[in-house]
């Protein structure tokens, strides 16, 4: 089984009106960060920003559970020393409910750029009225998911067609035999060039050497032919002198 990896053609986005009037804040920014992450979908993967936009409206209306509006806290700090600022969540929500739904939501996504990305498709109103009325966003209640049923439809389609793989390459015609024989490639007439030379110098070498020996042979026998001869005079002229 294939791992499915989303990609961006496959990616659908809805939008999607979120009523934060008497809702608590924590379970309101749950449920926007998780359509912002795109987990409600079967093409979630959490390396791509596969969710959709949210508008939250009556920010104002928001609440707190746990008597948490005198003891949570939002810190700020301008970078300068001494410049942390702490303000309560009941004095933030009075003045500025916008950010203080934002900041939670925020909060639940991932800090880094891919985060940052999808913060982008985030609409924060105080009141009732916004101005995405062309979108045609999907009103959802407290707690509700939108319902996505198994893949896009191109990535669906391409999935169910089968993958034709090429067959095998036929192998090519060899040259028979006959033909390779008498046909030699100029890459092997150069060394039976080079060897006949050699050769027939080899064979020069030895006949200049056998023409020497038998030169050498034939003297060699002269001057012993020729010693005897000065021999048989100086017995004649023993026998001379005896006589």
């Amino acid at each position: 089984m294939k791992t499915y990896s989303p990609k961006p053609r496959d990616i659908e986005r809805r939008w999607y009106v979120l009523d934060a009037s008497g809702a608590i804040l924590g379970r309101l920014a749950t449920q926007a960060a998780t359509i912002l992450r795109g987990k409600h979908k079967p093409i979630f993967a959490p390396h791509a920003d596969t969710g959709d936009h949210v508008i939250v409206i009556n920010a104002k209306d928001v609440t707190l559970s746990g008597g948490k509006e005198n003891k949570k806290i939002a810190y700020h700090h301008s970078g300068y020393p001494g410049g942390l600022t702490e303000t309560v969540y009941s004095r933030l929500l009075a003045r500025k409910p916008a950010f203080a739904v934002e900041k939670a939501i925020k909060g639940m996504l991932p800090h880094n750029r891919l985060g940052r990305q999808m913060a982008t498709k985030l609409r924060v109103y105080a009141g009732a009225d916004h101005r995405h009325e062309a979108q045609k966003p999907q009103a959802l209640a407290p707690g509700e998911f939108p319902t996505w049923s198994g893949l896009p439809e191109g990535s669906a389609t391409a999935e169910a067609a089968p993958k034709t793989h090429p067959g095998p390459k036929a192998p090519a015609a060899r040259p028979s035999t006959a033909k390779g024989a008498t046909v030699t490639s100029p890459a092997k007439k150069t060394p039976a060039k080079r060897t006949t030379a050699k050769t027939a110098k080899r064979t020069t070498a030895k006949a200049t050497t056998a023409k020497r020996t038998t030169a050498t042979a034939a003297a060699a026998k002269k001057t012993t032919a020729k010693k005897p001869t000065a021999k048989k005079t100086t017995a004649k002229r023993t026998t001379k002198k005896e006589t």
